[in-house]
């Protein structure tokens, strides 16, 4: 039987020579450009998703990720990418790489799609593979809840039997600068020789990588990177909110602040925050903090209350607004402009936009929706009916509220003909639109 060192020379030089065979659990919108960029290099790949709806239009080769394209994903199909729903074809798998979603549910981390994927893995596991876990969790998830899952497989991790680590994803969906290739890359192993092969997968797909000592460093990593920003968020739109009541220019003030080179980075107020990271993932480490040492993170906690209660506060504004005017809310005709978490995406999860819609509906508003991106047959829930951002619509409008800065929207426009608008991105500031900034 093969030592742990030859089993790790024989995965590298595997790896090496793209002769691995790669499976990518989740296709969504972390798992795929994983796929996508393992079929690029050479790697034959298997992604592997457990909703029917998306392995069909992966293999009729339509993306619902905008990061990768259609010609983008046509050309992993014709590189020999097999998308699927059936765990058959897992099998003789090399490298496994788990993107699966994480969760809350009732303010608990939910990790049953990471078992079910761990399941899945075990029944095929063999010996000298590797597995890495990306989805976002808290520490200790790798090897208190993963390793042993997969270990029911008869195999063990502690004798090198087979490999694990934890490399926490860092896409940014939309953001076409930095992308999974040119993001640095942080990679960790359950030990030495899990590390090692993990550097070499990882450093065949990115152009650089960053070794953590643990798996349990490699996931605070990314729970530490969302709370920065959470709680930052958190600080300017308190500030936003108070600067207003002190008469005093907050978006002048953060322009000028980011002028200094150093010990300053730039963070902008908004109607509260949206997408799958920055509502859960603070709260994972939240969590973690409060079962095992038994104390409260109290940045995370006053970070949650501030920005979840930004929609409301923009629903407070529109009422005043239009008090102003001599017009209720009750009955007037409000355009929601942005219903995605954040420019330059589709995806509406946990966005405060809807938070707006639903509270502005139940106090009797009519409102409708535009947003370039999200596609107009997406059940979005509030019942507000979708509408064109045309002249008409924003002539019609009692009040335009500005939710998402999308490049697409027709800001010119906006400025021309809507009667009243409340900008909570700060994108109409210095052109002269009658209305009001957050």
């Amino acid at each position: 039987m093969p030592d742990p060192a030859s089993r790790v020379a024989e995965l590298i030089a595997k790896i090496d020579e793209r002769r691995a065979k790669v499976v990518v659990v989740g296709q969504g919108y972390v798992g795929l450009p994983v796929a996508m960029r393992a079929a690029e290099v050479g790697f034959a790949v298997v992604g592997y998703d457990v909703a029917p709806g998306r392995v069909d239009a992966l293999a009729a080769g339509r993306s619902y990720v905008e990061d990768v394209s259609d010609e983008r994903l046509a050309a992993a199909l014709g590189a020999g990418y097999l998308p699927t729903h059936d765990p058959h074809d897992l099998r003789d798998f090399d490298v496994a790489v788990i993107t699966v979603q994480t969760p809350l549910r009732e303010n608990i981390p939910d990790l049953s799609f990471i078992e079910a994927a761990a399941r899945d893995l075990a029944a095929r596991l063999q010996p000298g593979a590797l597995v890495v876990l990306e989805s976002t969790t808290y520490p200790g998830t790798t090897d208190e809840l993963l390793r042993p899952i997969l270990e029911e497989s008869g195999l063990r991790a502690a004798d090198g039997d087979f490999f694990l680590g934890y490399s926490p994803e860092r896409i940014d969906p939309g953001n076409s600068e930095w992308t999974f290739v040119n993001t640095a890359k942080v990679v960790s192993g359950l030990d030495a020789a899990s590390l090692a092969v993990v550097e070499a997968f990882y450093g065949s797909l990115v152009d650089k990588i960053v070794p953590v000592g643990s798996t349990g460093e490699a996931e605070l990593v990314k729970l530490l990177e969302n709370t920065f920003r959470h709680v930052n968020i958190a600080l300017v739109n308190e500030l936003a909110m108070f600067a207003r009541s002190l008469d005093v220019d907050i978006w002048s003030a953060i322009d000028a602040a980011a002028t200094k080179p150093y010990g300053f980075m730039r963070f902008t107020p908004g109607p509260g925050v949206g997408g799958h990271c920055l509502p859960v993932d603070p709260a994972y480490l939240a969590w973690r903090v409060e079962r095992q040492i038994g104390q409260r993170f109290r940045f995370v906690e006053l970070a949650n209350e501030v920005n979840r209660g930004m929609p409301d506060y923009v629903v407070a504004r529109v009422v005043s607004m239009l008090n102003d005017q001599q017009r209720s809310v009750n009955g007037a005709r409000i355009l929601l402009l942005g219903l995605a978490y954040k420019a330059g995406t589709s995806d509406w999860r946990g966005a405060p936009s809807m938070r707006i819609a639903e509270r502005l509906v139940e106090l009797g508003a009519d409102v409708r929706a535009h947003d370039p991106l999200v596609p107009d047959d997406v059940p979005l829930g509030p019942p507000i009916a979708r509408a064109a951002c045309s002249v008409e619509e924003l002539e019609a409008a009692d009040l335009v509220v500005l939710c998402v800065d999308h490049g697409e929207l027709p800001y010119d426009d906006i400025v021309d003909h809507a009667r009243l608008v409340l900008d909570t991105r700060g994108r109409l500031r210095g052109l002269g639109f009658r209305g009001e900034s957050l």
